[in-house]
């Protein structure tokens, strides 16, 4: 699409005016919940692609679009009648593939997350190594020496290195 602001003018008119159309005056039994999602128009107005969503299943998005191809000459009469341009574009209705893919994403998006929780269990039941990996001096008790190591001036407290079992 152009970058032109008349052109974005055309556009957002026209979905607009698409949208009203198919809420008030299409009348098809086969017209599902249908939304004008987007509305692109070439840069010398000749052409507006229309792009469309509907809520349902296939067979409803098959004959919405059945029922959008058969209205598509009042539409367009009624585009050319409230714009007022010489020139009408001609209408192309697309299904707009958005949902799909945000439908994707999102069952993508899930499989990420359910992998990330399993990874996370794994990681608290299989800790490689001690619950504190961290080394502390050994403490090591003398309830004879105690008496013993209270007269020592040198290093009151501490154990001899004769003393620790290695």
């Amino acid at each position: 699409m152009s970058s032109n602001p008349r052109v974005r003018k055309i556009a957002d008119r026209i979905q607009v005016i698409v949208a009203e159309m198919l809420e008030r005056r299409i009348k098809d039994p086969r017209l599902g919940f249908v939304t004008v999602t987007d509305v692109r128009v070439t840069g010398d107005s000749q052409q507006a692609s229309i792009f469309y969503t509907v809520l349902g299943a296939e067979e409803e998005l098959a004959s919405t679009a059945a029922a959008l191809e058969s209205a598509k000459g009042v539409i367009r009469s009624e585009v050319a009648k409230q714009l007022g341009m010489r020139i009408v574009p001609s209408l192309t209705f697309i299904p707009d593939a958005l949902p799909e893919s945000a439908r994707a994403l999102d069952e993508v998006l899930e499989r990420a997350r359910q992998q990330d929780e399993e990874v996370a269990a794994r990681r608290v039941e299989a800790y490689a190594g001690e619950a504190d990996p961290y080394k502390k001096p050994r403490v090591v008790e003398d309830d004879e020496d105690d008496e013993d190591d209270e007269d020592d001036a040198d290093g009151a407290g501490r154990a001899h290195p004769e003393d620790l079992d290695d």
